[in-house]
């Protein structure tokens, strides 16, 4: 093959002693750029034309994402961000930045020498660019930290399948590393508890607290999909690291998209019934969420609350997701610590340099 028909992208000549650096890429799922309907249906058609979030035959589903879906929903989708977007933009991303930061005060403050950019698997600020502007920056090691505690093919295997499809076009590839999961991480299960804790400390405790993982079809469960399972042992743990009995919390599941069976119970539905029941005051906690986004903040904080209200419900309380809460910057920096083990991060380019130069003398007077 010459290099007229090469796939791979031209890069700079390899330089003997390249100084090995490290990095982090945290990734989260991704946000439009604006509530616009032109920016929603872009977001929409690469999130939804990948065929890990959806799973049904590839010409099919392009045909009615393309000819029914993305001609409607945009609009739709766009009102229910607008109702969440800040002035400074996306909650997602605005969580999702000021949790690398975080991330990068908490390492620095360690001596890690370490440099830590986030990505969305959608949208701006790809995956792809990031590690382009990495491997610019000289770096020789990435860790892939995903935003998803618990593990799911349509969320965290699609994030990897990005990284392999930016490695498949690059010649002289950075050692990659991947964390698959904390699910059940001491660290990530104490930070929610606090985040719980402490919004009971100023308003009190309720009758009952939900806790609404997002959906994903039932089908992936029975294909060997674990993310089910590792979204009831995170409940299970932060029920046990609240104290609760089994009568005074639930798990739900939110955010069904088609007429396929999903995991069950659905939360808008439990929350229906649960108002029905007498039940007066209900918590949402949202523990696969890291970031408060669209799901959190409008599906569950208006759309449920209201559901839960008219169907007899009194109280109702949203529990704001970690965020950049300083037990979860805490957790989240002790999980990638562990991670980078074997990385000599603790010490600097420039000391690292030195002692590869000095080795290499003593070997060749050795030799010699």
């Amino acid at each position: 093959m010459n290099l007229l028909t090469s796939p791979f992208a031209k890069e700079p000549p390899f330089q003997h002693g390249q100084t090995p650096r490290t990095a982090v890429l945290y990734c989260n799922l991704g946000t439009p750029d604006s509530p616009s309907t032109p920016d929603v249906r872009r977001f929409l058609s690469e999130f939804l034309g990948d065929p890990r979030v959806v799973e049904v035959p590839r010409l099919l589903w392009l045909l009615i994402l393309h000819g029914i879906i993305l001609r409607f929903r945009p609009a739709k989708s766009g009102a229910k961000y607008a109702s969440i977007w800040l002035p400074e933009g996306s909650p997602l991303k605005i969580w999702t930045e000021k949790q690398a930061h975080g991330l990068q005060t908490w390492l620095s403050q360690r001596d890690h020498h370490v440099q830590v950019r986030y990505a969305m698997r959608y949208g701006s600020t790809s995956i792809a660019s990031q590690l382009d502007q990495l491997k610019a920056d000289g770096t020789t090691r990435v860790l892939v930290v995903p935003a998803y505690p618990q593990y799911s093919a349509t969320t965290t295997a699609s994030l990897f399948d990005a990284v392999y499809a930016w490695a498949g076009k690059v010649r002289n590839l950075p050692e990659l590393r991947f964390i698959n999961h904390y699910h059940d991480d001491a660290g990530y299960i104490a930070a929610l508890a606090g985040r719980v804790q402490q919004h009971w400390q100023a308003n009190g405790r309720p009758d009952v607290l939900l806790m609404s993982f997002h959906g994903v079809p039932e089908r992936t469960l029975q294909l060997g999909d674990p993310y089910h399972c590792e979204c009831f042992k995170t409940a299970r743990l932060l029920a046990e690291r609240l104290g609760l009995d089994k009568d005074q919390y639930k798990v739900s599941f939110q955010s069904r998209l088609g007429r396929a069976k999903w995991l069950e119970p659905y939360t808008e539905p439990t929350l229906i019934a649960m108002g029905q029941a007498g039940v007066k005051r209900v918590d949402v906690v949202c523990p696969a969420f890291t970031s408060d986004c669209l799901e959190t903040l409008e599906e569950i904080n208006m759309e449920a609350r209201e559901a839960f209200l008219h169907a007899g419900g009194q109280e109702f309380h949203y529990i704001p997701c970690l965020n950049d809460e300083a037990d979860w910057i805490s957790a989240l920096g002790e999980i990638t610590q562990q991670h980078l083990q074997g990385w000599p991060t603790l010490t600097t380019p420039d000391t690292a340099a030195l002692a590869a130069s000095k080795m290499a003398a003593l070997a060749l007077g050795a030799s010699v």
